[in-house]
């Protein structure tokens, strides 16, 4: 079973990947002047999906890497993510209008910019170069140990989720959802006048 999931898995590489485009983007929508609440949802979304993160690639991915590759960017990855652990320990402490929110939220992206700009140029294609056999079994691992670390925090996951979306977000997700639904709806429709087409002409 677990070698079936494997196969089916995504790489831990691009898993990593994902996980930092989620992180990225999620700094591009904070801005000064957004409201307390949308301010407070994008860093409380930040903030925990970073503890997953560093947790799962602490658990999973550098054990794996270190075997074959102990070198200076693995050896100061946890020493990183224990930076991120203090930023973020500091903004869950601090109400969003204390004058040092930003800056400290700023802090946090520079740091985990940084840390992945080393992973993605070189810790990244080092394992896919050195463990490409790994890669998949590793991602099944990951996935079935986010699921464990998420699961007890989906209230805490879902809340910052909602309160980090704008009103236009919302209202977009909202249309994008109708619209969807719409179109759900009709190819159900076509199919069941087809279907009902094909039996009323099997039956004249």
């Amino acid at each position: 079973m677990t070698s079936m999931l494997s196969q089916f898995s995504p790489s831990i590489a691009n898993m990593i990947r994902l996980d930092h485009t989620h992180v990225l983007t999620a700094f591009h929508q904070y801005e000064i002047g957004s409201s307390p609440r949308l301010k407070k949802g994008i860093v409380d979304n930040v903030c925990l999906a970073l503890e997953i993160h560093t947790q799962l690639e602490e658990e999973i991915f550098y054990p794996a890497m270190r075997v074959v590759a102990d070198n200076e960017i693995l050896r100061k990855s946890t020493p990183e993510h224990d930076e991120m652990r203090g930023l973020i320990s500091r903004l869950r402490n601090m109400p969003v209008n204390d004058p040092a929110f930003d800056d400290t939220f700023f802090e946090l992206m520079r740091h985990v910019m940084h840390h992945v700009a080393d992973e993605e140029t070189m810790l990244l294609p080092a394992a896919e170069r050195l463990i490409p056999d790994q890669l998949h079994e590793l991602g099944a691992r990951m996935t079935k140990r986010r699921l464990e670390l998420a699961g007890p925090r989906a209230t805490e996951l879902a809340s910052s989720f909602a309160r980090s979306m704008s009103t236009g977000t919302v209202l977009a997700a909202g249309s994008a959802l109708l619209t969807a639904g719409y179109l759900l709806t009709r190819h159900r429709t076509g199919d069941r006048l087809a279907a009902a087409r094909s039996r009323f002409t099997r039956t004249t």
